[in-house]
């Protein structure tokens, strides 16, 4: 393969005539000149062996020596690199309707993860199948303390497999998946080991500071940084209702959200709103319906909207006429960020004086894990909750049927009823 004429120096040793290994450090290493490409290839053989080495020089010999039959070229693009090109082919699934918008965003941030733990500048072609092996140790040493599931990590693997088969069938890596290590299953029954959620007090607290910061925002609209306030309020009020995804949610359009009929309760009057997720905005890609009861949100966050029309109108005349602009906006086109979703809720917990943020891994996402439960043991059967929110009957059995002590006490008097206050035998 090679023209250039191979001088060797004593601590080189041939391979084939015209490749060499060598030792720097402790490691063996290999060089190589590719005459077509009018470089030399080096790279680490990461071992310490000779013997071991000389046959990982022989099978690299032979796999740049196809590449150049092939006319392909050697030199590897970096992994940063790789995952653009990765990132890429994923938008085009987005557009193509193959998957959606939150489920590159997630893609997007598992590979962010990975970026940080290989490196940036590493090359594809240099990768081994051991390289991820202490993955799961290295991404739950965070750097400001915070609990990373081991569900988590889990699906960034999945993820970084799944762009590592990829960049395989292009001839961009030479291995096909990292060998991570294996983890030991989860005992969902252990405390540490639930969704993070609110007690029902918490909520409670969360619900009233929640209104508080959006009347407080309200007092003046026309202020950018209040409008974002009372609209990401809004937005977390609405989620903790709703159980929606983050992503379904910034994608309601009006015409998706139906005020059905308003009720009175003993305690404070509510609406009930037909909620239509689009197939295109659902993770699981299918569109769902569902009712839910709410207590105010989106005929306020409806105020601010119709306030900033520029001509009188009915309220139906103008949710028809806004019935295309995303509901949580403060343009109609552009939703909120997570960014300021993450910032509001942060501001919502610290006033409603919520204990231990950060080391119970509190996070908007937690509004969901509250309504999925407060379902789950209100009796609701598995599939109705299911089909309201858009998972499996599985996943609902296995992440959220957890025992409770209000439920132990309740299996326990199960055979009992309250009467004028007391408990009597059914």
């Amino acid at each position: 393969m090679p023209s250039k004429k191979i001088k060797f120096n004593e601590n080189e040793i041939a391979i084939f005539d015209d490749a060499v290994i060598y030792k720097r450090g402790d490691y063996w290493q290999f060089r190589i000149w590719l005459t077509k490409e009018r470089k030399y290839a080096r790279f680490s053989l990461k071992t310490r062996n000779r013997s071991t080495a000389e046959d990982k020089a022989k099978l690299h010999y032979h796999e740049l020596m196809a590449l150049q039959m092939q006319g392909k070229s050697y030199f590897s693009i970096t992994t940063k690199d790789g995952v653009a090109m990765y990132l890429e082919q994923r938008q085009k699934d987005v557009e193509a309707g193959l998957i959606v918008k939150g489920r590159y965003s997630t893609i997007n941030t598992h590979l962010e993860h990975w970026l940080e733990f290989i490196g940036r500048d590493t090359k594809l072609k240099e990768l081994e199948r051991t390289d991820c092996e202490n993955y799961y140790a290295e991404r739950t040493k965070t750097k400001k303390g915070l609990k990373i599931s081991q569900t988590t990590v889990l699906n960034e693997q999945s993820t970084i497999n799944a762009m590592l088969s990829w960049l395989y069938k292009r001839k961009e890596t030479y291995i096909e998946a990292f060998d991570f290590k294996p983890l030991p299953k989860l005992d969902r029954g252990k405390e540490e080991n639930r969704r993070a959620l609110f007690t029902d007090n918490e909520f409670k607290a969360i619900s009233l500071t929640l209104d508080a910061y959006i009347k407080e925002a309200e007092k003046d609209l026309t202020n950018s940084t209040n409008l974002i306030q009372a609209i990401t309020g809004y937005y977390l009020g609405f989620s903790s209702i709703t159980g929606l995804r983050r992503g379904e949610q910034l994608q309601l359009r009006w015409a998706d959200v139906v005020d059905m009929e308003h009720k009175e309760a003993r305690i404070k009057r509510f609406d009930l709103l037909k909620i239509t997720v689009r197939g295109e905005t659902s993770k699981v890609g299918k569109t769902r319906k569902f009712v839910i009861k709410d207590f105010g949100y989106l005929e306020g966050i409806f105020r601010i909207r119709k306030a900033k029309l520029t001509q009188k109108m009915t309220e139906q005349q103008a949710k028809q006429h806004i019935a295309t602009e995303l509901i949580f906006s403060t343009n109609g086109t552009t939703a909120i960020t997570p960014r300021a979703i993450g910032y509001h809720f942060n501001k919502i917990l610290e006033l409603a004086e919520i204990k231990n943020i950060e080391t119970r891994d509190l996070v908007p996402y937690s509004f969901r894990h509250y309504f999925i439960t407060q379902r789950v043991n209100s009796n609701l059967p598995p599939a109705a909750v299911a089909e309201i929110c858009g998972t499996s009957i599985t996943q609902i059995e296995k992440t959220y049927y957890h025992t409770t002590e209000d439920k132990m006490v309740s299996n326990a008097l199960a055979d009992y009823e309250y009467i004028n206050g007391m408990l009597v035998p059914k």
